[in-house]
């Protein structure tokens, strides 16, 4: 006699969990009880009729709305609270490609529809990962929503090659570049002040133009960020830090302490408030930040030999990071991440190799064990 799948629990009943063909907010399937009181065959055919129901779609809410009204209004309910940069990802992806599949159903949709979208898309190895990002996306939902059939959804997703597309490698400065930044002569004190901090406290661009006089604590040699600047439609808008650990104080370093004293001090003698303006002393907007990058790249390259091509204002983030890995054990992984305003699980993945390169695995365990 064949043993019994599940056995009979204290309170009389054989109990399992089934997957109810949608997902949490994590992307775990989610999973509900089932049970029965009179066998464990009775539970096992309970579990096989509802992975049925689910396979054949027979769970599934009916909807004849098309798959590009509803990643539109997916977008507009989900991702609509995000940064300005985000919200701009999703508008592009969904209207410059998904919108390629009109008036598609929602329940119809299948494989060969976002290789189509691919398609169109070919040599474009980014453009391609963000397009299978949100389509994914967006069809989870629709399972999560009871709008379109988990099993068809991990049958397209389990048959579409994940394209293959690795973000460029992140560099740090180079020695010409690193020697440019104070031989160059920059046209405006403003230029120096702006590419100083980003070299010396690792600021992200839009935390540097957020800067008020009020942000330094030049007793203390600090200084403070507790905002950012978004440029939306080329003028600034204030939000939060890009997360919770974005709120931080940092030491200034001496190498420029002297440069960004004066020039916050001679800020405040005027009456001005921000580091980082228009002539008109608003806020620095879009076109105002690019002049002033490209005066900054100028100034730098008129004192270098070697060209200085494709310098950004986070390449600048990345070397104060591989900088400061450089310095570990005299300074912890956790401080660098506070220092970024970011998570340790960042540098860790990002900055690793840095971090590698400074072991000594053979003569630590020789000092471990030898002591």
């Amino acid at each position: 006699m064949a043993k019994a799948k599940y056995t009979r629990g204290a309170d009389g009943y054989f109990k399992t969990n089934v997957w109810d063909g949608t997902y949490k907010p994590d992307g775990r399937k989610h999973y509900i009880p089932l049970r029965s009181k009179k066998s464990s065959g009775d539970l096992e055919k309970k579990k096989r009729d509802y992975e049925e129901a689910i396979k054949n779609r027979t769970q599934i809410r009916k909807n004849d709305i098309s798959f590009l009204d509803y990643a539109r209004e997916w977008k507009r309910v989900y991702k609509d609270n995000k940064e300005h940069n985000t919200r701009e990802m999703y508008d592009n992806v969904i209207e410059k490609h998904l919108s390629f599949l009109g008036t598609v159903k929602l329940h119809d949709v299948d494989r060969i529809h976002l290789q189509m979208v691919l398609n169109r898309a070919k040599g474009k190895d980014r453009t391609q990962k963000l397009i299978q990002l949100v389509f994914f996306q967006v069809l989870r939902s629709a399972v999560a929503d009871r709008l379109f059939s988990a099993d068809v959804y991990e049958t397209i997703k389990a048959n579409t090659p994940t394209v293959d597309y690795k973000a460029p490698e992140k560099r740090p400065l180079t020695a010409a570049e690193k020697d440019a930044v104070f031989k160059a002569k920059y046209r405006y004190d403003s230029d120096q002040v702006f590419v100083y901090l980003l070299y010396g406290c690792g600021l992200r661009r839009e935390e540097c133009i957020a800067l008020t006089v009020f942000d330094f604590n030049l007793a203390e040699r600090t200084v403070s960020v507790s905002r950012a600047h978004e440029f939306v439609h080329g003028r600034p808008r204030q939000k939060d830090p890009k997360t919770w650990n974005g709120f931080r104080t940092l030491p200034i370093p001496s190498k420029i302490y002297s440069t960004i004293k004066t020039y916050v001090e001679e800020l405040k003698a005027s009456g001005k408030t921000y580091l980082f303006t228009t002539q008109r002393g608003d806020p620095a907007s879009l076109s105002c930040y690019r002049r002033m990058w490209e005066r900054i790249i100028d100034a730098m390259q008129s004192v270098s030999k070697d060209p200085i091509t494709g310098l950004t204002a986070h390449i600048f983030r990345h070397n104060y990071c591989t900088m400061l890995c450089y310095q570990i054990p005299k300074i912890s992984i956790k401080r660098i991440a506070q220092l970024l305003g970011d998570k340790e699980r960042m540098v860790l993945d990002v900055y690793n190799h840095v971090i590698t390169e400074k072991e000594d695995a053979a003569g630590a365990v020789n000092d471990a064990i030898n002591f």
